[in-house]
């Protein structure tokens, strides 16, 4: 490792060695979405010094985002995410690679993004996107880290194919699912209520869990559920099983 890159990593490197800040350097990890969830996961991989960050979003930068999504500021305001929250990350660690994506997960170009790197981390908003995203996942055989929120509420689980239930072993119905949206009181237009924090604190986890399968380690949560209360500050463990029917991941089962 270069001077620079040993000053920049002293902390971490009495905990993940040179090896393992190098097999952090030679990785590669897909974010997609870069709101809440997305804003601490983004930033927390590029410091810890991920070599090649890839991330997705369709989105552009509105006044509401910013109570949460801390990769931006109000100078991005009506940028599109992925363009403004890559040069939020090159600003933040210039030996690392950042590409971003205005992309829906629903592109056919999608898939080879997922089919390319090392680790995926959810920070989607909607279960069809999700859902899409760990069939791709499982059909590729790429560890995924999900987590979800709302208002003080949260979860978070890591998938390894062909190891532990994927996401519609968890959610078998969640498609047909509502979102949870609520009417703001203000402007009364239909919103998934949250606050700052909740997002901020499942995206850290996220990122543990990430950096753990990066290094080579097993992850805490995989086959784990981790149900997240901030209104008791309860973390509760849940352990799941892969379904046997599940069209995914079950023994009959393939990603379509």
């Amino acid at each position: 490792m270069e001077r620079g890159s040993i000053l920049r990593y002293s902390r971490q490197l009495p905990l993940i060695g040179v090896k393992g800040q190098e097999r952090l350097s030679s990785s590669t990890v897909l974010v997609v979405g870069a709101g809440g969830l997305g804003s601490p996961v983004l930033l927390y991989l590029a410091a810890a010094g991920v070599g090649n960050i890839v991330l997705v979003d369709r989105g552009y930068v509105d006044l509401p985002d910013l109570n949460r999504q801390i990769v931006y500021d109000e100078d991005d305001l009506g940028k599109p995410k992925a363009e403004a929250a890559a040069e939020r990350l090159r600003r933040l660690n210039s030996t690392i690679t950042v590409t971003g994506y205005s992309m829906d997960v629903m592109d056919d170009s999608f898939e080879k993004l997922v089919a390319s790197t090392d680790v995926v981390v959810d920070c989607l908003d909607n279960w069809p996107a999700r859902l899409r995203l760990n069939d791709l996942a499982v059909r590729y055989s790429k560890p995924l880290v999900h987590a979800g929120v709302w208002g003080t509420y949260g979860q978070v689980t890591t998938v390894i194919p062909g190891q532990t239930p994927c996401l519609r072993c968890l959610a078998p119905g969640a498609a047909e699912s509502g979102g949870g949206e609520v009417a703001c009181p203000i402007t009364g237009a239909f919103i998934c209520p949250v606050i700052g924090f909740t997002p901020a604190i499942l995206g850290l986890l996220e990122v543990s869990e990430a950096i753990r399968l990066l290094l080579g380690e097993r992850p805490v949560l995989a086959g784990v559920l981790m149900v997240v209360d901030l209104n008791s500050m309860e973390f509760t463990k849940i352990n799941v099983k892969r379904r046997s029917d599940c069209p995914v991941c079950g023994r009959t089962g393939s990603a379509p």
